[in-house]
């Protein structure tokens, strides 16, 4: 008998599910969760029990007879920690129950898993959690002495597919350099040297390109003075750059697809927005030259630009943020299951003994 693992991925609107029959995926399945349903709820956390329900809907027929072998859950954000494998344990529940290092849907994924794993008597992990942190000291320095920047981004997505990519090139991961695109709900985007990722744009804390739900970079000052004159508060302020803003403040949608079809039908305002969007990807892509090069006596050039997650379905986006990329190195587009499939390879390899769960200890 193969061993299953069951691999949960919760996103800003929607929950993927796999199951793997050893190195196979036998079931994979997504179900998308509409804004509308979203947003009846005031925190990610009163979130859990309506996605976990789903979760049960898209397996109940494929585990009718056979439960797992283990749990894979999204990891979410936690203390900054080294990458790999980690038990999901109590101290790891307290942490993204709190949401004591912040709050997004990603935190859902070790509670699914820790609750269906309860359920059947098995273990449970995460993976290459968002929070996984190798910058470089000099990255995180700001110039306002109370603020460091934060390595939070999609630690699974870019170190998988980067992997990918290189073992397609024939090179070694640990040897190269990549620039890695993760673009979804947010973007974020990692500066990959030599097996270390030693800067990233962190989507989270508004960093980086505005994106089909984030803000992205803003001015400082004017964000200041809209809480100041009372239009926001803290807390509104912050669900609105992480989640209300981008493609769906300025287009009424967060769907690539449907802004295309407007592009189509001829719409100059939307076709201008998704220009904004390609030139900000790309611009914010060549803003991580320097962290390649630094320090590097082998001047050693980049070996690709990578584009993954849901927006490089987009043969549009991806052609167009090739032209703007392309001299700094080929430009690959990786779409699938990468994030599912890093997860399903971890805990195959924790079942065969091949990798040992790492233990998180809140501070």
């Amino acid at each position: 008998m193969p061993d299953k693992i069951l691999v949960i991925n919760p996103g800003s609107t929607s929950t993927k599910v796999a199951i793997f029959c050893d190195e196979k995926i036998c079931f994979d399945a997504e179900v998308r969760h509409p804004r509308s349903e979203i947003d009846k709820y005031s925190s990610v956390m009163e979130q859990l029990d309506f996605r976990s329900a789903s979760v049960m809907d898209l397996i109940k027929n494929e585990l009718a007879d056979d439960i797992p072998g283990i749990v894979v859950g999204r990891g979410g954000l936690l203390k900054p920690i080294p990458g790999g494998p980690y038990s999901i344990n109590d101290d790891m529940i307290a942490d993204l129950k709190s949401a004591r290092y912040g709050a997004h849907p990603c935190n859902l994924g070790a509670m699914i898993a820790r609750t269906l794993a309860d359920k059947w008597g098995i273990p449970c992990m995460i993976m290459d959690p968002v929070v996984t942190d190798e910058m470089d000291p000099v990255a995180k320095l700001t110039g306002l002495p109370e603020i460091r920047r934060r390595s939070v981004f999609h630690a699974l997505s870019q170190r998988g597919v980067a992997r990918s990519v290189a073992e397609k090139m024939g090179i070694v991961y640990e040897e190269s350099k990549f620039i890695v695109c993760h673009m979804g709900g947010g973007i974020s985007i990692g500066a990959h040297r030599y097996g270390r990722v030693v800067d990233v744009i962190n989507a989270l804390d508004g960093e980086g390109p505005f994106s089909p739900e984030r803000s992205g970079t803003l001015p400082v000052l004017p964000v200041l003075q809209l809480v100041e004159s009372g239009k926001y508060s803290f807390a509104e302020i912050r669900k609105t750059i992480t989640s209300g803003c981008g493609l769906l403040a300025l287009t009424g949608t967060n769907d690539l697809r449907e802004i295309e079809a407007r592009i189509a039908a001829g719409a100059p305002e939307t076709e201008l927005i998704f220009e904004a969007l390609i030139y900000n990807i790309g611009k914010h892509i060549c803003s991580f030259i320097p962290a390649l090069m630094r320090k590097d006596k082998t001047n050693k050039s980049v070996s690709a630009v990578i584009l993954t997650g849901g927006l490089a379905r987009s043969t549009k986006l991806v052609a167009a943020v090739e032209e703007l990329v392309n001299f700094i190195a080929p430009v690959i587009p990786v779409t699938g299951l990468e994030e599912m499939e890093v997860m399903g390879r971890g805990g195959l390899a924790v079942l065969r003994g091949e990798l040992i769960p790492q233990t998180y200890v809140a501070d």
